[in-house]
This record gives C-alpha cells, sequence and structure tokens, in this order.
C-alpha cells in the first residue's frame, strides 16, 4: 500500500485574539486586558513568567487598541503622542525617563500603555524618584504559568499551524513529560515535524516517546 506523506508546509504564526489559547492560568490576565480602555490612568502591567502567553496577548491587544509597538531602549516618544503603546520585557531594561513620559502620556484621550514582564512593577530598578512612584502604583496583571488546558490548546495550535495531525493520545503523553510552558510546547512540535523519516504518517505516541527519550533505534515512528 502506498504509504500517505505529509506535506512540510507551515503556516505562519499567529497572535490574533481568536488564536490565544485560554485557560484558568490566564483568565484573570485576559480579564484585566479586556478592560481596555478603562484601565486606572490609562496604563496596565501584564506580568508572568518567561513563555507564559504574555507577548500573544499583548499583541492581540496592541491589534485590537491600533496600539504603537515601541523599542524599550529607545522609544521614539513622538510615535505615542494621542494613541496607545505597547512596551514589552520593561523588566529587562528600559530608558526610564522615556517610561516615565509614557506612564503620564497614557492618562490623555486616546492613549494608553501596556507594558509586559516577567516581574512586578515594584521589584524594577528605578533611579528616578518620580518613575519609583509610578511604578509602585501600577496597575497589574499577573497571568500565571500556563496549566493542561492552554497547554493542550497551545500545543494543538503548533501542531496546526505545522499541518499536523497527531493522535489524540499524543497530548496527554506529552503533557506529563515536557517542559511545561508555550516555548516547550513549541519546541516539542518542532521536534516531532523536523524528525527526518521517509514514511511519514500520522504522529503518534510512539515518536513522541522516540523524541523524548532520545531512542532513535528501531522504533516505528508513525502508525498506519
Amino acid at each position: 500500500m502506498a504509504r500517505q506523506l505529509r506535506l512540510s508546509l507551515k503556516r505562519p504564526a499567529s497572535f490574533t485574539r481568536d488564536e490565544f489559547v485560554h485557560g484558568a492560568s490566564n483568565a484573570l490576565a485576559l480579564a484585566a486586558i479586556d478592560a481596555w480602555p478603562r484601565w486606572a490612568g490609562g496604563c496596565l502591567a501584564l506580568v508572568g513568567p518567561q513563555s507564559a502567553g504574555k507577548t500573544h496577548l499583548a499583541r492581540a491587544w496592541a491589534e485590537n487598541a491600533h496600539a504603537v509597538t515601541l523599542d524599550r531602549l529607545a522609544p521614539h516618544i513622538a510615535a505615542a503622542a494621542g494613541r496607545p503603546v505597547l512596551l514589552e520585557d520593561v523588566d529587562q531594561g528600559v530608558d526610564e525617563e522615556a517610561l516615565f513620559h509614557l506612564i503620564n502620556l497614557a492618562a490623555h484621550k486616546g492613549a494608553g500603555l501596556l507594558v509586559t514582564a516577567r516581574t512586578l512593577p515594584a521589584t524594577w530598578p528605578a533611579r528616578l524618584p518620580d518613575l519609583r512612584s509610578r511604578l509602585n502604583a501600577l496597575p497589574v496583571a499577573e497571568i500565571e504559568a500556563p496549566d493542561d488546558q492552554v497547554l493542550t490548546g497551545v500545543l494543538k495550535k503548533f501542531f496546526r499551524e505545522r499541518n499536523i495531525r497527531p493522535s489524540d493520545d499524543v497530548y496527554p503523553y506529552l503533557l506529563r513529560r515536557m517542559e511545561r510552558s508555550i516555548a516547550g510546547a513549541q519546541a516539542i512540535v518542532e521536534r516531532l515535524d523536523e524528525t527526518d523519516h521517509p514514511d511519514i504518517r500520522p504522529v503518534s505516541r510512539v515518536l513522541a516517546r522516540q523524541i523524548l527519550e532520545g531512542d532513535n533505534q528501531n522504533l516505528d515512528l508513525f502508525e498506519g
């Protein structure tokens, strides 16, 4: 019988709101984002661990709010006049004076500011006393590490983007063994997709075991 070949076609990654996977771990953050434009002072800090979905949610907000995304190290303040602004990874270093001005501008009509970070604003270093007081008062929405519901959803999303249809038992198997982050989900899907094997059939749990355990010998990689 002729074996079916899976075309190696990758869909562009999507950061739309419809593609954001909802779950208990991000419900409060999602509600806070949806409260726009009623944020106190026009500002919100979206805080959570690395690879928890902050960038996806922030970019979806930016698209919906028609916000401009600025470079945190060299933000072009003039571009922020009268419109919402997204500033990512602020706790990794930022132009303090520019951030102070952006927080002040956010309260104006038609403006706003969403910043993302891994840590709470009150812990960010700030040499400017006025900025310190602004950060201490900044409204915060916390997004938690992804739970099983979110991880399953993002696995399905990443498989879909690569036109892969895994068997149903692959998902619980991966959840028990993979790094529990969105980056971990993306990495395992990429490794499954990049497996060099001429006989491509629906991805099975056997292939997942091969990738995770590093067993490259005598495994039937794909189901018939």
